[in-house]
């Protein structure tokens, strides 16, 4: 599927609204976004059409791989997501081709990232919410993060930061997607897939 260069591109951090949420599992799009805004040097600032925040800026090196974008994190709950990104989709005039849902992934072992184009939303309530709204034809970065050990309930564990073992390794693979959504937005899916994958 090709995209339009010249369209802008619309990358989603998914998670939860609140303190309380900010370093569960569940919101670690959140915490790309965040990283991603600070790579572009703006600050996450209410939208005017959605129930989100919203930076707008730029990626990739000067010349015909830098794109416009627009990085997201919705402020309604996780479930709710479909309506603030499509309300952003629409305002921006974003192709659902270009756009990019970060988010947590329990069928990936912790420290794997992958990405990947359309597809099921395997339990996510964000990307339940988004393919309600838009259809399933966007593309991911999927985080992993694990299952819940033993008996533990899956919405516990989501809704639980990470372990201390976990952490220490975090602001590395929040790096790392951060590098691969930006690989995924200049050089292309198939490029970013060979080096980021794994």
């Amino acid at each position: 599927m090709t995209t339009d260069a010249t369209a802008p591109w619309l990358i989603v951090g998914l998670g939860n609204p609140g303190p309380e949420y900010a370093a569960n599992r569940h919101n670690v799009g959140f915490m790309v976004a965040d990283l991603l805004a600070e790579r572009v040097g703006g600050r996450f600032k209410r939208a005017q059409k959605a129930q989100a925040q919203v930076v707008e800026g730029r990626i990739g090196p000067p010349g015909p791989a830098n794109r416009r974008v627009v990085l997201a994190k919705p402020m309604s709950y996780m479930n709710l997501s479909g309506g603030p990104v499509t309300a952003l989709r629409d305002f921006y005039k974003v192709p659902t081709a270009n756009i990019v849902a970060i988010h947590d992934e329990l069928d990936i072992d912790y420290a794997t990232l992958r990405l990947k184009l359309g597809g099921g939303d395997n339990g996510h309530n964000g990307l339940k919410s988004m393919t309600k709204a838009m259809g399933p034809d966007y593309h991911r970065l999927r985080f992993g993060i694990g299952r819940p050990p033993g008996r533990m309930q899956v919405a516990d564990f989501v809704l639980k930061d990470f372990s201390s073992t976990e952490r220490k390794e975090l602001d590395y693979l929040v790096d790392r997607a951060a590098d691969a959504v930006e690989c995924l937005v200049t050089e292309g899916l198939e490029r970013a897939q060979s080096a980021y994958n794994s």
